[in-house]
């Protein structure tokens, strides 16, 4: 296996971990999986924005920091009010940057699309499943209110990564 294919499945497990839990049971476990993903894609986003030299990616980039900065705080903010602890921004950060950094500039625009469409697929089915059965109804409304924004985001990442290249 090559490098770099080793490097876009190890950035899709890191957005992923939060994503694991996409059967999650508790609002505990889908605030986790969602912060965790939240702080993944502002990571990612913020390095995008420094490395792309494309324009397109960079306007999307800057989206995904400014969505997902909003939903990051919006969430933080109803886990608190419940008595929910949040995962450690900082250690979710290392973890995500340890992983990207190590991407050559050649291939981070390809591999930055390719992980914002699995991560994307990913939260939609996070939230999607938070939106329908959530026993916390500020959480329940919170995913189904990002929820048409993840779809969004969806949408745009696979019209970016048709355009610019897709997986190897």
């Amino acid at each position: 296996m090559n490098t770099l294919f080793l490097k876009t499945i190890g950035f899709s497990v890191v957005l992923g971990l939060s994503c694991a839990s996409v059967l999650a049971a508790t609002s505990s476990d889908f605030v986790d999986a969602a912060t965790e993903a939240g702080i993944a894609e502002v990571v990612a986003g913020n390095l995008a924005m420094e490395k792309s030299k494309n324009p397109d990616i960079t306007a999307f980039a800057q989206q995904m920091v400014t969505d997902h900065t909003r939903a990051n705080q919006m969430l933080g903010d109803i886990a608190r009010k419940h008595d929910i602890s949040v995962p450690n921004e900082a250690a979710v950060t290392d973890k995500v940057k340890k992983v990207i950094l190590e991407w050559r500039d050649e291939s981070f625009d390809r591999s930055y699309l390719n992980n914002q469409v699995d991560a994307h697929e990913k939260a939609v089915e996070l939230f999607s499943k938070e939106a329908s059965s959530s026993d916390t109804a500020e959480l329940k409304a919170f995913a189904s209110d990002v929820l048409p924004k993840l779809e969004h985001h969806l949408q745009q990442a696979k019209q970016l990564q048709a355009k610019y290249g897709q997986k190897e």
